[in-house]
């Protein structure tokens, strides 16, 4: 049976079935919407079963459609991972990868070099620095801050760059507020923290620990996190290589509370489909070598 159906039927009826609309299957696919219905009614016609039910709003798989896409989806995964490898040989990366990622002085150079190595690739990139839906939008890989565990989203999270933290305060805040010995002292002075990102409060600790802050201040970005505390508007998580010359001249204290905050951890999400694009390893591969093998610096804020 197989040498009676054409692939583009079976890559019409997929992006159908994921998308329950030939609008935006067509979209996806830069077909025209009626070759699209064309070959998904020739595929029904050659199986001799009714895959999907249209109607004026909406699209709904059949109980063969489901059984039918469950069963080819590892196939034409598995022949797309095998294309992508083949192409490989030829040096040939390419096609559109779609990125978010918060707007970091090195990523920039990063993003940059990347297309040169590989010139048919086509980039478009969004400065975003809580990206919480960027994967259901098409985006191939997100860039994104942790800090402690991150909340089961269903993808992929591979490490890219670890800072440890620590709190720090400014020696004229500390005339007002001596430093606290305890996590459970932070909890009722001023404290910093980020508006958004980060799940914003409480702050978290090592040992899975949390103090939920007072904050009159908060900004999604380390940079003014930094001045608010060397202002002494209030305590601040800072990394320590953002803030460790400002420590060693007197300019910040760093406070022992008991317990360090958790690292600030810049991760790289992902779609969990078994065959990762060639395009999105080789990116991640370029990425991984170029923060390990430069002194890299960003600024965050807990």
């Amino acid at each position: 049976m197989i040498e009676n159906i054409e692939i583009q039927w079976l890559i019409c009826f997929q992006a159908v079935y994921e998308k329950r609309s030939f609008k935006l299957a067509a979209e996806q696919l830069q077909l025209p919407m009626s070759n699209v219905s064309r070959h998904v009614a020739l595929l029904e016609q050659e199986l001799h079963v009714r895959l999907l039910e249209r109607t004026t709003r909406k699209v709904t798989p059949t109980t063969a459609g489901k059984q039918l896409y469950q069963s080819i989806t590892p196939l034409t995964q598995a022949m797309d991972h095998a294309l992508e490898e083949v192409s490989l040989s030829g040096d040939s990366i390419s096609g559109h990868l779609k990125i978010i990622t918060p707007d970091l002085p090195f990523m920039a150079d990063i993003l940059a070099e990347f297309c040169i190595r590989y010139p048919q690739i086509k980039l478009s990139c969004d400065t975003q620095l809580d990206p919480t839906e960027g994967l259901l939008d098409g985006f191939d890989l997100v860039l994104r801050f942790g800090r402690g565990q991150l909340e089961d989203s269903g993808w992929v999270a591979r490490e890219i760059l670890r800072l440890p933290s620590c709190v720090v305060a400014a020696p004229e805040l500390l005339k007002r507020y001596p430093p606290p010995q305890s996590m459970d002292e932070l909890s009722k002075i001023p404290c910093i923290t980020s508006l958004s990102v980060l799940q914003g409060t409480p702050w978290r600790f090592k040992q899975n620990q949390t103090v939920q802050v007072q904050s009159g201040y908060k900004v999604n970005s380390g940079q003014m996190a930094k001045a608010a505390a060397l202002k002494g508007l209030g305590f601040a998580i800072l990394p320590l290589h953002s803030c460790g010359p400002e420590i060693k001249n007197g300019l910040l204290v760093k406070i022992n509370c008991n317990s360090e905050p958790e690292d600030l951890v810049l991760y790289a999400l992902y779609s969990g489909r078994k065959y990762l694009p060639v395009k999105v390893k080789a990116f991640l591969e370029h990425l991984q070598s170029a923060v390990s093998h430069s002194g890299l610096s960003c600024n965050g804020n807990g």
